[in-house]
């Protein structure tokens, strides 16, 4: 049985979300929270959806990778206009903070209302794409908003490697337009995004039997923010493989030996908690706490600002049956995990602001005799995604690691004269006396990939503010979610007749 019961904190600041407006989208997003929906864990919210369109009396139908897609007819006087298809992905990113106790496979999301803000406890909240999700089901339930053609398509697998967009076969869908909702700021409009690949390392080394003078030691590094790994690399947030890499290469000089890194998560979450278990023989504590502390104060000043909540701390703990690392591959993984690029790569020579390449060093894990690292690069450039995932090659294969690339996805090309742009760019001036920002994207949206199925389908991407994806601290803006709807529903009245 799925957990539908909702955790509330401090009773003055919450609200029951069945409360909140738009209630079509709300009643939605609490409904789907109720379903374990990870990614590549989607039998569940599969069936929910299919069952939600059949719910309706909509055609309704799974196709063969398990993408959900729904139909409705236009209303009356809408049957001229052309068809639009209405698209989010249904899984989430699985992430919550090492002291909160939840199973993801089992329980629903626990939120709660805080001020102008929903967010989850302890955990990712899934507004990244639930809120999309949930705003295609209002307007599929709806019998009082005027709309075109529909086709709802609901994608799996969108954030461990799009596969859902990539099985997506062509023929299958006959809209003109698409309209994805998964854009995390209300006041742009996407018309791009960067592709990207999943990088992985793997090294097999022979443990070492440490001596019976060795005392133990655990490092770790917790309270970072984290987030989303496109989205938010630009902000220099802490990357915790990262920082727990510096801090051992100094240890090491005075006489550390690693015995195991347990860092980090997701490819695409930037990592918030690493730890390690070190030995020293016979140590004199003094210097060993002289080194930490002087590189644990130099390291939280640089990252006061931007990541001021970052913890610290090496605590000697019992002796237990491990193994440590030769010498020379501890040395040479410390220096391959301190030399490869992490965060912003390179920054757009065509958009201002924009970051084009990018990398991500997500899981860092190294334990008896095995040692695995994660990275996940984007760009909005092909020939500069493949240069930096062979410049991380080149730095793994040097520490004698065999490297593969898998979930290669490519970016979606901007497309300025497009004319649903135009469509949204109007809708957006009328409604809000304001102009929307027209932007490109270091996410990887799932435009660029079922644009390779149906090239001639005019796509634009456009949601709510969601801040903080992919961490613990994800949360969306109530207010924005009323913008957001009220953009969404003026949009489907404003698409024009078929030509």
């Amino acid at each position: 049985m799925y957990n539908n019961v909702y955790f509330y904190r401090e009773k003055q600041r919450t609200t029951m979300l069945k409360e909140l407006h738009p209630r079509a989208v709300w009643t939605h997003f609490e409904a789907l929270n109720a379903v374990p929906r990870g990614s590549k864990k989607e039998q569940r919210v599969i069936q929910f959806m299919l069952d939600f369109g059949h719910g309706l009396g909509l055609t309704t139908a799974k196709d063969a990778v398990g993408n959900v897609i729904i139909r409705k007819p236009a209303t009356p006087g809408m049957e001229e206009r052309q068809p639009v298809v209405l698209q989010s992905h249904l899984d989430m990113v699985h992430q919550k903070n090492n002291d909160t106790e939840f199973d993801f496979d089992n329980e629903g999301i626990k939120m709660f209302v805080d001020g102008d803000w929903v967010r989850a406890d302890g955990t990712t909240l899934g507004a990244d794409n639930g809120i999309g999700v949930a705003a295609i089901m209002g307007v599929l339930a709806a019998t009082d908003i005027a709309h075109p053609p529909l086709e709802a398509l609901f994608t799996i697998d969108e954030e461990t490697g799009m596969t859902g967009a990539k099985g997506l076969q062509g023929g299958l869908l006959s809209g003109s337009i698409l309209l994805n909702l998964d854009t995390e700021e209300d006041t742009e409009i996407d018309i791009g995004c960067a592709g990207g690949v999943d990088i992985t390392a793997r090294l097999a080394y022979e443990p070492v039997t440490p001596s019976a003078l060795m005392c133990y030691y655990l490092l770790e590094v917790k309270g970072l923010q984290g987030g989303h790994s496109g989205m938010e690399i630009h902000k220099g947030l802490g990357n915790a493989n990262k920082i727990l890499t510096r801090l051992l290469y100094r240890l090491t000089l005075a006489g550390a030996r690693l015995s195991s890194i347990d860092g980090g998560g997701l490819r695409n979450a930037i990592p918030r908690e690493a730890s390690a278990l070190l030995a020293f023989e016979d140590p004199d504590e003094q210097v060993v706490f002289s080194v930490f502390d002087q590189e644990v104060a130099v390291v939280k000043a640089e990252f006061a600002t931007v990541d001021g909540g970052l913890q610290i701390s090496l605590l000697k703990v019992a002796a237990a049956p491990v193994t440590l690392l030769p010498l020379a591959v501890q040395e040479k993984l410390l220096k391959a995990l301190y030399a490869a690029p992490n965060g912003v790569f390179r920054m757009s020579a065509d958009f201002v602001g924009l970051v084009e390449t990018s990398n991500n060093m997500a899981r860092v894990a190294v334990k008896d005799g095995d040692i695995v690292v994660k990275c996940l690069t984007r760009s909005s450039v092909e020939s500069s995604k493949w240069d930096l995932a062979t410049a991380l090659q080149s730095c793994f294969e040097l520490m004698g690691a065999s490297v593969s690339f898998s979930g290669d996805y490519p970016g979606w090309t901007p497309n300025p004269q497009s004319k649903i742009l135009d469509v949204l760019k109007s809708t957006y001036a009328s409604l809000f006396a304001d102009e929307p920002e027209v932007v490109a994207c270091h996410a990887g949206l799932e435009c660029g990939i079922l644009g390779t199925n149906y090239p001639g389908m005019d796509m634009i991407s456009f949601g709510p503010t969601i801040l903080g994806a992919h961490s613990p601290q994800e949360r969306v803006s109530i207010s924005s979610v009323q913008k957001f709807w009220k953009f969404l529903l003026q949009i489907l009245r404003q698409i024009p007749v078929t030509t």
